[in-house]
C-alpha cells in the first residue's frame, strides 16, 4: 500500500483532476447546488402528479399532514446524522458511519444494500419515466413510441450530463427543480385565490385525520417521496466549505419538501372539497392532478405539465446516478471494489462507475421490454419497493450509529441533545418500517407471496453483506479495518 489522500483530504487542494486521476474536483458545488441535486432525486412533480393521488385516494383528508409528519422524522434523523458527518470526513455516506459505529463488517453489509438499493430505485424509476414520456410525446406531438426506446435514450443521456461533472449536473437540477416546483406552486396559489370548491379549511392537519389507518397505510408513499435526501453527505468532498455546505442542504432539502409537499397536496384536498377528496382522487386517478390544473389554471399549464414531468423524472435519474456512483467511488477508494471504480475523469466525475451503472440499467430496461413486463407495475413498483425500505433501514442503522459515536466522543457539543434526538430517531425509523411492511400491499398492489419476496430481499442483501465481510476480513483484515475508520489520513489500497 501506499500512502494516498483521501477524497476528503483532497479537498484543500487547488489543483483539477486529470483524466485517470481518484480524485474528486473539489468546490465545485455549493449549497444551492447540493440542496437542488437531492431534492431533484425525490422529484416533487411527479411525486406529487404521479403518486400523491394514490395516498389521497386511499389516505384522504391527512395526507397533507403525513407529508408534514415524515418532514418531522427526517429532520429528526437529519440532526445527528448531519453532525456525525461533519466529524466523519470520508466519501461514503452511509456505510462510512455504519462501519465506524459497529465496525467494518457492518460497514460493508450496509454498503451492499446501499448500492442495491440506490440502483433498485434509479433503474425502477425507468419505467416511470419510459411511460410518462409516452404521455407526453402523445399530447403535444399525436407521436406514440416504445417506453423502453424513450427510457434507453435515457439511461444515455443520463450517463453524457452525469459524466460532464457534478457543477454542470448541479445547474442544470437547480432549473428543472425551479421549474417543476414552480408549476405545482402557480397551481396551489390559483386554488387557494379562487377559494378551493367550497373554502379553504385545516382538518388535513387534526392529529385524527393524520393517524388513521388509511393514512397510515400510506405513509411508505410519504416517505418515498423524500428517497435521496441523505444524499448530501455524498457530495462532502465536492463541496465548498462542506462543514456548512451539507448541513444546510440537508436541513433545506427536508425542510423545502415537507412544506412543499404539504401544501400542495392541501391545497389539491381544498380544490375538490374535504369531504370529498378521497373519492374524487379515487375517481380520477393519475389524472387528479391535470383535472385541477386544467380547472384551476387552464389548458395550457397541463400541456407545460406533461412536459415538466418527463424533465423531473430526468432530474431524479440524473441525481440518483450520481449518488450512486459516489457511493461506489467511496467504496473503490475504500478497498472493497476494484481501484478502477475510482477512477475519474478530467471533469472530476467517477465515470467509469457511471459507466457500469448505466450499461446495468439499460441491461435492466431492455430484459423487462424482452420479457414483456409491464414498465410500471413491473418495472417501477416491484423494483423500487425494496429500495425504499432498503433506504428507510439504512436510515435506521445511521440514526442507530450516530447514537453509537456520540456516546463515545464524550467531548461533542449538545452531546446530550444529539444523543436523544438519534435515538428518537432510531426508533421513528423503526416504526416506519413496521408501517411500511405492514401496508406494502397498498404500495405494490401485489400478492402477498410476492410482496414477502420483495420484503426479504432487504434482510437477504444485508445477511450476503455480512457474509462477504466476514470473508473479507479473514483474506484482507485491513480494507475492513479501514472501513471503521475515521481518520481522513489513512492509508488506502492501490
Amino acid at each position: 500500500m501506499s500512502a494516498l489522500p483521501s477524497s476528503t483530504s483532497s479537498v484543500s487542494e487547488p489543483s483539477s483532476p486529470t483524466s485517470g486521476s481518484t480524485t474528486l474536483r473539489p468546490d465545485s458545488i455549493g449549497a444551492v447546488g447540493v440542496t437542488a441535486t437531492v431534492v431533484s432525486a425525490a422529484a416533487p412533480l411527479t411525486a406529487m402528479a404521479g403518486v400523491a393521488p394514490i395516498a389521497l385516494a386511499i389516505g384522504g383528508v391527512g395526507v397533507p399532514g403525513a407529508y408534514l409528519l415524515a418532514g418531522v422524522v427526517l429532520s429528526v434523523f437529519a440532526i445527528g446524522f448531519t453532525a456525525m458527518a461533519a466529524q466523519i470526513r470520508r466519501t461514503g455516506g452511509f456505510f462510512v458511519y455504519i462501519g465506524h459505529a459497529f465496525g467494518g463488517t457492518a460497514g460493508f453489509s450496509a454498503a451492499v444494500l446501499a448500492i442495491v438499493s440506490y440502483n433498485l430505485l434509479q433503474i425502477g424509476v425507468y419505467g416511470l419515466f419510459g411511460i410518462q414520456t409516452q404521455a407526453a410525446l402523445d399530447d403535444l406531438f399525436g407521436v406514440t413510441a416504445p417506453w423502453w426506446v424513450i427510457s434507453a435514450i435515457a439511461v444515455v443521456a443520463v450517463f453524457i450530463l452525469g459524466a460532464l461533472g457534478i457543477d454542470v449536473g448541479a445547474k442544470v437540477l437547480v432549473v428543472l427543480i425551479t421549474l417543476e416546483s414552480a408549476i405545482l406552486a402557480i397551481m396551489g396559489l390559483a386554488i387557494i385565490a379562487q377559494g378551493g370548491a367550497g373554502g379553504l379549511g385545516v382538518a388535513s392537519f387534526e392529529p385524527g385525520n393524520i393517524f388513521n389507518s388509511g393514512v397510515l397505510a400510506v405513509l411508505g408513499i410519504c416517505f418515498a417521496a423524500f428517497m435521496g435526501f441523505e444524499s448530501t453527505a455524498l457530495y462532502r468532498a465536492e463541496a465548498r466549505d462542506p462543514a456548512r455546505t451539507i448541513p444546510r442542504a440537508t436541513y433545506a432539502a427536508v425542510g423545502f419538501m415537507a412544506l412543499f409537499f404539504c401544501f400542495i397536496t392541501w391545497t389539491v384536498v381544498q380544490a375538490f372539497g374535504e369531504a370529498d377528496i378521497q373519492a374524487s382522487a379515487g375517481e380520477q386517478g393519475p389524472g387528479l392532478f391535470f383535472v385541477t390544473m386544467d380547472q384551476y389554471v387552464g389548458a395550457w399549464a397541463v400541456h407545460a405539465m406533461y412536459v415538466l414531468i418527463v424533465t423531473s423524472v430526468y432530474a431524479s435519474q440524473l441525481a440518483f446516478h450520481n449518488a450512486i456512483n459516489r457511493y461506489v467511488f467511496g467504496m473503490a477508494e475504500s478497498g472493497i471494489l476494484a481501484r478502477v471504480f475510482a477512477r475519474t475523469n478530467r471533469a472530476g466525475s467517477p465515470a467509469f462507475a457511471g459507466g457500469v451503472q448505466s450499461l446495468l440499467a439499460l441491461a435492466v430496461v431492455l430484459a423487462f421490454a424482452a420479457l414483456g413486463l409491464d414498465p410500471l407495475q413491473d418495472l417501477l413498483i416491484k423494483v423500487n419497493t425494496p429500495g425504499v425500505i432498503g433506504i428507510i433501514v439504512l436510515q435506521m442503522l445511521a440514526a442507530a450509529a450516530a447514537v453509537a459515536f456520540f456516546v463515545r466522543h464524550r467531548g461533542m457539543p449538545r452531546r446530550g441533545f444529539l444523543i436523544s434526538t438519534s435515538v428518537a430517531a432510531a426508533g421513528l425509523m423503526a416504526w416506519v418500517i413496521y408501517e411500511v411492511v405492514r401496508h406494502l400491499d397498498v404500495l405494490t398492489g401485489a400478492p402477498q407471496a410476492t410482496n414477502v419476496v420483495l420484503v426479504a430481499v432487504v434482510p437477504v442483501v444485508l445477511l450476503a453483506g455480512v457474509v462477504g465481510g466476514l470473508v473479507l476480513r479473514s483474506v484482507r483484515p485491513e480494507t475492513i479495518a479501514l472501513l471503521a475508520h475515521d481518520d481522513t489520513e489513512v492509508e488506502l489500497p492501490k
